[in-house]
């Protein structure tokens, strides 16, 4: 449903007006105002980006982001959410406190020059695909985002700003992602997963992506999911209920053929997830991720795929064991080796009686 529009631009006046709030940081006022679409679009600059980066005050737009973003707006009109933009306003601006809140009032309005350049210090791709959700979707063009309006204090100043706004941000991590993710249907689906498997169910990390050394979890939600991932190569964002019940079967099948993981649910024993990352390879997620690459052979090329993951019992996973040198493991110490992962997973292929390897099932796959 379109917003109705609000007029935030006069030409007769050559002038931008905002309702904003007034603050001060480091002994300088800055202004938060709430701007449209169609002024970000119209009136926000972007460095040129043939200019050289000691000349430039924000990095160069990564084009194959902007697709992403603006699809992200538009599927979701109803409940997107964007975090403010900063920008260096190359010229004056005056602040009006609103009336009977006297010269230090911190509400008001603030009145930018159409003329002053407005630099985007943080949120140039939010702002890229702003400017294109505009142009495509006139119904959009009075949607509303929060801008962080500094004054310009020139390029050594931008420069500083863009280095110190970015300095601190931590992206979340893969875990976190997949746990707060409600829109994405495979994240649902992995936590859901997390729950419903047994041995997953109170010993996975919802929060980071690693382990501590001494942490009651076994696995990380990422984990999961990327062995899940590799297990199903789903090729629809949607999960067919078939496809879901496998991925429990599949889970439940290994836990059973797993005599170290079965220690675990055995409330009687004293083994902790500390103890079995100390001794064995399959308490960490790149042969987690190896089980979920052969598992995916076997259960597409073998109807008996859960007598065969039998076989698992047979395999030496002690850390200690030669087998794991040189593709998981190197002079005793993991390590995170896509190459060597898929060795581990020919390992578990060929301990489980697979007739075919690895690349051989790729090719056929390709060929297919």
């Amino acid at each position: 449903m379109a917003r109705s529009l609000t007029r935030e631009t006069d030409k007769e006046t050559g002038t931008m007006t905002f309702d904003a709030v007034r603050g001060v940081q480091a002994g300088k006022e800055f202004y938060s105002a709430m701007v449209s679409f169609k002024t970000i679009a119209e009136h926000f600059k972007f460095d040129d980006p043939s200019i050289g980066a000691d000349q430039r005050a924000q990095r160069k737009i990564r084009e194959s982001r902007i697709p992403q973003i603006s699809n992200y707006i538009t599927q979701n009109r109803d409940n997107y959410v964007f975090s403010s933009i900063t920008v260096s306003v190359g010229g004056k601006m005056d602040f009006h406190p609103t009336p009977g809140l006297g010269e230090l009032g911190r509400t008001g309005t603030l009145i930018i020059s159409m003329n002053s350049p407005l630099l985007i210090n943080d949120g140039q791709h939010r702002c890229t695909a702003i400017k294109d959700v505009y142009f495509k979707y006139k119904d959009l063009q009075n949607e509303k985002i929060s801008v962080v309006f500094f004054l310009d204090k020139g390029l050594k100043r931008s420069q500083q700003m863009f280095a110190d706004l970015n300095k601190h941000a931590v992206k979340p991590t893969k875990s976190l992602g997949l746990l707060y993710d409600h829109r994405d249907t495979f994240a649902r689906f992995i936590v859901t997963l997390s729950k419903d498997v047994e041995i997953f169910n109170g010993r996975t990390e919802m929060e980071r992506s690693s382990i501590a050394l001494r942490s009651k979890n076994f696995f990380t939600l990422n984990g999961i999911a990327d062995a899940t991932r590799y297990l199903l190569k789903l090729k629809t964002k949607s999960i067919p209920a078939d496809k879901q019940k496998l991925a429990v079967d599949f889970w439940e099948t290994v836990t059973a053929n797993m005599p170290d993981w079965q220690l675990l649910l055995d409330k009687d024993t004293k083994v902790s997830p500390a103890d079995l990352r100390e001794t064995y390879v399959h308490a960490y997620t790149n042969v987690l991720n190896a089980i979920g690459i052969a598992g995916h052979v076997l259960v597409t090329k073998y109807p008996d795929w859960e007598k065969m993951l039998k076989n698992l019992k047979t395999i030496p996973w002690e850390r200690s064991d030669p087998i794991w040198e040189g593709k998981i493991m190197i002079d005793g110490k993991m390590i995170k080796n896509k190459v060597g992962i898929k060795k581990v997973a020919d390992i578990i292929l060929n301990k489980c009686g697979s007739s075919v390897t690895l690349d051989d099932f790729e090719k056929q796959e390709i060929a297919a």
